[in-house]
């Protein structure tokens, strides 16, 4: 299936990519307050895409993080029309052990959270592919840190703001303070992370680059 180890590498990636993508927004509708800071349970996962993300870009090029960028939007709206069409179905009473109305309540909600997090998504992620390469076009290989940090330092601005005020400030769920205290922290806490992370992106480039520098994949191996 797959001929070179180039090819295993990208679907093992894109594979990761795409579930905690998914995964953050079937989880997004959970608020969490730290504090006096708000945000949502669906950050978790985000560091994971940052690093593939980076780790795509810096192997596969700006065309392999655009497209599978395209497939995971279409991947989330998919998610998007299967709760909706799960929403509408009634449960079997009696015997279901969750009801329509709690059903409704944690998956329903999410379908505003989806619609804003396909926005966001792939506002943020061509974003951060153009940026990422200005700096890797005038750094080269060098300086991995600046172009993996400077990408999510912008692209995530736009990210948190624009999820969070589709999601939650549009709908009326939270005030415009709320909004921006949200919007601030989710920022703040994906800009630690991602500098926090920046030592497994090394580790992340070196373990690949040492795979691929070995002999490709045989057909039927």
């Amino acid at each position: 299936m797959f001929k070179t180890k180039r090819d295993l590498v990208y679907i093992i990636l894109a594979g990761i990519f795409i579930a905690n993508a998914v995964v953050a927004e079937l989880t997004g509708g959970k608020l969490i307050q730290i504090g006096p800071f708000i945000m949502s349970i669906g950050i978790i996962p985000w560091p994971v895409v940052f690093i593939t993300t980076d780790l795509i870009n810096e192997h596969f090029g700006r065309d392999g993080v655009k497209k599978l960028s395209f497939i995971t939007a279409g991947l989330i709206a998919y998610c998007l029309l299967i709760l909706f069409v799960a929403i509408q179905i009634p449960a079997a009473k009696g015997i279901s052990t969750v009801t329509d109305e709690q059903f409704k309540t944690v998956f329903g909600q999410g379908v505003w959270i989806m619609i804003a997090s396909i926005i966001a998504f792939l506002v943020s992620q061509l974003i951060d592919v153009s940026i990422f390469w200005f700096l890797r076009n005038k750094t080269g290989k060098k300086m991995i840190w600046l172009r993996s940090t400077g990408s999510t330092v912008i692209s995530q601005l736009f990210d948190s703001f624009i999820v969070s005020g589709i999601a939650f400030w549009m709908t009326g769920k939270i005030t415009t303070a709320e909004y921006i205290n949200m919007a601030t922290t989710g920022y703040t806490f994906k800009l630690i992370i991602a500098i926090c992370l920046t030592p497994m992106i090394y580790l992340g480039h070196y373990i690949i680059e040492k795979y691929l520098s070995e002999d490709p994949i045989s057909d039927g191996d």
